[in-house]
């Protein structure tokens, strides 16, 4: 991606991040990662992140998605920490603040029956399909371990998510071709 198109995404997230109320510093503007997952498509599949806070206890972000754009499938395993503990996963509750969101996790539900147009050439790596529908003021929560994508609205939408403590290197994509930190 060249600066100006990072400029111009970043500019985009900017405008919906206003659009839903949410005002953050220029610092944290700058620090917006464009996360493409390594493949050279991120109107399609990509996410905009914002982390306010990861420490050993907990996370806050915003996630920032253009109209249409899907965070692909993924889960957060099972970690062995550095001193011998397990941590399980990561647990994640996202709030829709603006748009729409149709996320998907494990459980009942037919590929031909969502609402999501899932990336062209990427349709095996998408696995599951049980959909909840965010909107404004809507949550769900994630538990550990369970795949899940979401994709963004016609509009676009933004997502605050709060979690135990998030290590995006170590998720698991079921689309082998991610690097998840570029």
């Amino acid at each position: 991606m060249t600066p100006q198109q990072t400029e111009t995404i970043k500019a985009q997230a900017m405008r919906l991040l206003d659009d839903a109320g949410i005002t953050i510093t220029r610092a944290e503007a700058g620090a917006m990662e464009l996360a493409g997952f390594g493949l050279g498509d991120f109107a399609s599949q990509g996410l905009i992140v914002l982390v306010y806070v990861n420490n050993a206890r907990y996370c806050a972000k915003e996630l920032v998605m253009l109209p249409g754009q899907t965070c692909p499938e993924h889960r957060h395993p099972l970690v062995l920490l550095n001193d011998g503990r397990v941590d399980p996963g990561k647990t994640e509750t996202f709030r829709c603040r603006r748009g729409r969101v149709y996320l998907y996790v494990e459980g009942a539900g037919q590929r031909d029956g969502i609402a999501a147009k899932i990336p062209a050439g990427s349709e095996a790596q998408y696995t599951v399909y049980h959909e909840i529908e965010l909107e404004p003021g809507d949550q769900y929560t994630i538990e550990p371990n369970t795949k899940h994508w979401f994709q963004a609205g016609p509009a676009g939408a933004v997502v605050s998510e709060f979690s135990s403590p998030s290590r995006d290197e170590l998720d698991v994509f079921t689309d082998a071709r991610i690097r998840r930190v570029e």
